[in-house]
């Protein structure tokens, strides 16, 4: 009773990440289409672009991209080599999420650990660390608004990979399932 209840509880605030996730998503895909609108009429039409406006869109897209891939991540619509595999049931299926997760894992912990440390263990010299102490080139703010996106979108991941592969090893019904199963009617 206690394991379902864990598992109902990090399945809930990975459903919760990923809704602020897919907001933060499109909100900065629509900083990114408004910036890039309004340097093209500002370029085109007034003949007077303003100089912040290409920066402003690719950091926007570093954000959009960073969440959507958390988004596409947390439903399963990120590219698979073996996607029926992801279907498969009983201890094989369990063995083949574990190693997914394992994989996913791999990846994204050094990424994280990157992200905060540096040589040393220094968080100064860490990715996010180096980056509090420089400001974009045309926008007069710290980078670190802008490489968060790296190290957040990771965390985001791991905690629908443990929210996933707990709700397979506890319940056996592979992801795609459980989520098919909750939107179906009662």
């Amino acid at each position: 009773m206690r394991r379902v209840r864990a598992v109902a509880t990090l399945t809930r605030l990975s459903d919760g990440l990923n809704r602020l996730a897919l907001i933060g998503a499109v909100l900065a895909l629509v900083v990114m289409a408004g910036s890039a609108g309004y340097q093209v009429i500002a370029r085109y039409i007034f003949d007077s672009p303003p100089i912040w406006t290409e920066e402003l869109a690719r950091r926007a897209m570093v954000w959009a991209g960073m969440l959507g891939a958390s988004v596409a991540f947390h439903e399963r619509s990120d590219p698979t080599l073996f996607p029926g595999l992801a279907r498969t049931v009983g201890n094989l299926g369990r063995l083949l999420a574990v190693i997914r997760g394992v994989g996913v894992t791999v990846f994204a912990l050094p990424v994280l650990y990157y992200s905060l440390f540096g040589p040393n263990w220094t968080l100064a010299r860490g990715f996010l660390g180096r980056s509090l102490g420089r400001e974009a080139e045309m926008l007069a703010v710290p980078m670190i608004w802008f490489t968060a996106a790296v190290p957040a979108a990771f965390l985001i991941i791991l905690v629908h990979l443990a929210a996933s592969l707990t709700q397979y090893l506890v319940t056996g019904a592979p992801p795609d399932e459980r989520h098919h199963a909750e939107d179906e009617p009662a």
